[in-house]
């Protein structure tokens, strides 16, 4: 099946990727790589998920937060490969930021929001190695940001 094919399948939809909000550009492709600037908890009616996970925030809105970021970096690797993202052979890499309350150590189970989605949507090819890292704070104060490093044909 193919990967929009499984996106209607899940009933999932594709924000329109955010443009950068400083100096930086959302994605650089070297070679086969596809490297996705950090991505947030961006909607259309703004920022969602903001605090710190372990205080204001549980650990499913953590998980749904991460999923959000997700979703942005999936909707940057589309626009990156000209809308195509069968060229998508592989997830790569992801680092998974959480805005962490002092003593908070479940960042992994947080992860698990954005790669759990990644195999969801591209299975086998969904497989990444990941680093979840906690943080004192994060831009605007969102719960999560994600990382990600593709390779594409």
């Amino acid at each position: 099946m193919s990967i929009e094919g499984r996106l209607k399948e899940l009933n999932i939809a594709l924000p329109t990727p955010p443009a950068p909000v400083a100096s930086y550009v959302p994605y650089v492709v070297s070679g086969k790589n596809l490297f996705i600037s950090g991505q947030v908890t961006l909607t259309p009616e703004g920022l969602k998920y903001l605090g710190a996970v372990g205080k204001e925030l549980s650990i499913e809105e953590g998980k749904a937060a991460a999923r959000l970021c997700a979703l942005n970096a999936i909707a940057q690797a589309k626009a990156a490969c000209g809308g195509d993202l069968e060229r998508i052979k592989r997830v790569v890499k992801l680092t998974v930021f959480v805005n962490s309350a002092a003593g908070f150590a479940q960042q992994p189970e947080v992860a698990n929001g954005a790669s759990d989605l990644f195999v969801e949507i591209f299975g086998e090819a969904g497989k990444h190695a990941r680093s979840a890292v906690g943080a004192v704070s994060l831009p605007r104060n969102v719960a999560t940001e994600v990382e990600a490093i593709f390779e594409i044909a």
